[in-house]
């Protein structure tokens, strides 16, 4: 086979295809290498629940949601929080382009390919805040219909399409080890071809290797992800504000999302930032039907659940549900464990429990209305009720002194004290008697009911947690669960990487979550949601399009 190219792709994720797919547009000759069967084409793209940050879109405005790109850019600073004068430099004129792009033709472009929208738009990081701090000061995660597999779809035919048209080659199985460089320009890829695999999505694949290989080309692209899936690396990157890293997490993205490709474009001259920047989730349960090791899945919550650390306290303003992930993960970190507690009612998980995951959500992904429709009756959904019949971290009992016996027989800790929780749930209880409060969560869940998305489909009726005709009572264990890397290569603004001088290394572009999104981390310290597919396909496409100009 050839060895010359005139661009190398490597991992074939949502940001490796649109990168691929827009050299290959370009007439660049492309070679796309991933160290995955081809059965794993797309990457953690296509677990996802297809959620996309989009700023005045037509679905905001059907449901009377006013939104701008100045109300998104006001809350897009205030929850990065960017204040490194270096290492933030490039991932803030990302944030500035991201941001213009969502409220500008991101939606057109997709639109253009055949994407469509769920028509209710999704609440994410609710802040609970003042105006100028971290959270979504409006509804802005547009579900794709579909979800994961119908956002890398587009992508994944155009790579097709220029594969057949023999203007791309695609090897899975090849795993880069290092970047070939000459006169300081990186101009190529060796590494190990690995031995067949039938692996199904995401399931761990073989290592053994079979051969090696050499390509060369004027552009090599890193598009291989971050470290989301080696606990190891997460723990030696996690940060002394977030507290002590956990002993004990679950990982949201396959054991293959290793971060090696981070290190190997390093040794080439790239330049790492912001590496302690990282995004975990707080509602994680442990997968009943586990694909890779660890698998966790996080719970998308409404805001009504009662939050409790592993002591049975009720954690403080605003670390309610879906408010703010990494605010509630320092606060969980104080504590000392590695889990907390939701207590909830039947007519809460009916209303308010969706589960992150293509997988987990069968009616979206296979895009059937008669499904979707049913989400209203009566009843949790069905990988829900799955849930709660075969989880090992959900407690139901009909009172809550079973509840408090059952959640300290699950854990055999016996840290939870029946009267503490019982006066915590009675003083909630009694502020549900008014129209009124001083409990922030009520206060909060109320006024979610004023948007009609979360009155139609995501907040319960506000409702004491002792009324039994609510019940019965739930208890969910919650654990941490690793998700995206939120530093990564410093890139410029044509994806190209940067060297620890601040010049770019020739030949070296990175995309994706390998370049915190771009710049090194666009989102700073904190994201709002819907903006990791968002901005792989954003980094992807420019760092494709740059690639192709650079190489003439």
């Amino acid at each position: 086979m050839e060895r010359e190219f005139d661009a190398i792709v490597v991992g074939a994720g949502l940001a490796g295809l649109a990168a691929a797919a827009e050299l290959a547009d370009k007439g660049k000759r492309t070679l796309l290498l991933d160290q995955e069967p081809e059965a794993s084409l797309g990457g953690q793209a296509w677990w996802s629940f297809g959620g996309l940050f989009l700023v005045d879109s037509p679905e905001q405005r059907r449901l009377g949601v006013k939104d701008s790109k100045e109300l998104a850019w006001q809350d897009w600073m205030g929850s990065a929080g960017f204040d490194r004068t270096d290492e933030d430099h490039w991932g803030r004129k990302w944030a500035e382009a991201y941001v213009d792009f969502a409220s500008g033709e991101k939606r057109a472009w997709l639109h253009g390919m055949g994407v469509r929208f769920f028509p209710i738009v999704g609440w994410a990081e609710r802040g609970g805040y003042l105006a100028e701090g971290h959270g979504n000061s409006v509804p802005r995660f547009h579900i794709v219909w579909g979800t994961g597999p119908a956002i890398v779809a587009p992508f994944e035919r155009r790579v097709r399409e220029h594969r057949s048209g023999g203007r791309l080659v695609y090897l899975p199985r090849h795993r880069v080890d290092r970047l070939i460089r000459r006169q300081g320009a990186v101009v190529g890829v060796s590494g190990s071809v690995l031995v067949a695999s039938d692996a199904a999505r995401g399931e761990a694949s073989s290592r053994e290797v079979v051969g090696d290989f050499e390509y060369h080309a004027g552009a090599v692209l890193v598009t291989s992800g971050g470290i989301g899936g080696n606990p190891d690396l997460v723990r030696a990157n996690w940060p002394d504000r977030l507290g002590r890293p956990p002993e004990r997490m679950l990982s949201g993205v396959p054991a293959h999302v290793d971060g090696r490709m981070l290190g190997i474009a390093e040794e080439a001259g790239g330049r790492l930032v912001n590496r302690d920047r990282m995004w975990h989730y707080t509602e994680g349960i442990r997968n009943w039907n586990p694909i890779w090791p660890g698998h966790g899945i996080r719970i998308l919550p409404g805001p009504s659940s009662l939050w409790l650390d592993a002591g049975g306290r009720r954690l403080p303003a605003p670390n309610f549900p879906g408010f703010d992930t990494l605010g509630t993960l320092e606060t969980l970190r104080r504590t000392g464990y590695d889990y907390s507690w939701f207590i909830l009612t039947q007519k809460i998980i009916e209303k308010e429990f969706a589960l992150s995951g293509s997988e987990q959500n069968p009616d979206l992904t296979g895009k059937s209305v008669r499904q979707v429709l049913s989400r209203v009756l009566p009843g949790p959904t069905a990988p829900v009720q799955a849930f709660l019949d075969k989880g090992e971290d959900f407690v139901v009992a009909g009172n809550l002194a079973e509840l408090v016996a059952g959640m300290n027989r699950l854990t055999g800790e016996g840290l939870l004290s029946f009267e503490e929780i019982e006066r915590q749930v009675l003083a909630r209880d009694r502020e549900m008697d008014n129209a009124f409060t001083k409990d922030l969560q009520i206060t909060a869940l109320r006024g979610a009911r004023h948007y009609k998305g979360d009155k139609f489909i995501r907040v319960a009726r506000p409702h004491k947690l002792l009324d039994p005709k609510s019940g019965p009572l739930i208890a969910v264990r919650l654990h941490i669960v690793s998700r995206k890397t939120l530093g990564g290569l410093q890139t410029d603004l044509s994806g190209r990487v940067l060297g620890a001088d601040g010049a770019p290394v020739p030949g070296l572009y990175a995309a994706g979550e390998a370049s915190g999104f771009g710049g090194g981390g666009m989102h700073g310290y904190r994201a709002l949601e819907g903006t990791f597919l968002g901005g792989c396909l954003f980094s992807g496409r420019t760092a494709g399009r740059a690639a192709a100009e650079g190489i003439g």
